[in-house]
């Protein structure tokens, strides 16, 4: 398993681009906006990283400044974690958590946010429980920090 930072593998733009559209419905045109932009490498944000295994996709996270809710304050943002279900239990999850806090603490961040509405599945990977936020779907949702520098 081999996870990639997308800054540093640009033919696979267009195919991570669609891959995240498909796992959460926002559109393709967006995430490959956000991609170009990590691609470009002006800025410590965003961020893009694909897990693949024998050319295929097993997972992937991303890191923008905000995900969709009301704290624009609380940034940047973990966001798009996913791993496909043949390689779920096996710490991958955790992997891509953790290739996103050392390479993000090396572009000098020094905390992270996230939100979701899984409880204690971050906590395993050092992630904190720091409030609840409005959604911009104006649905209150938990709101994580990891301090990682």
């Amino acid at each position: 398993m081999e996870i990639l930072p997308l800054r540093l593998h640009p033919e696979l733009a267009a195919q991570a681009a669609e891959w995240f559209h498909q796992k959460w419905g926002v559109l393709a045109e967006d995430y490959r906006q956000s991609i170009d932009a990590c691609l470009q490498g002006r800025d410590a944000v965003p961020q893009w990283y694909l897990a693949r295994e024998n050319g295929q996709i097993a997972g992937g996270v991303g890191v923008i400044e905000n995900d969709f809710h009301d704290r624009k304050d609380l940034s940047p943002n973990v966001c798009a974690l996913y791993v496909e279900e043949p390689f779920r239990g096996q710490g991958l999850a955790g992997r891509l958590l953790l290739m996103v806090c050392a390479e993000m603490a090396a572009l000098g961040i020094d905390t992270l946010y996230l939100v979701t509405d899984h409880t204690f599945f971050y906590e395993r990977y050092g992630w904190n429980y720091l409030c609840m936020v409005q959604g911009d779907d104006g649905l209150p949702t938990r709101m994580y920090t990891r301090r990682i520098r």
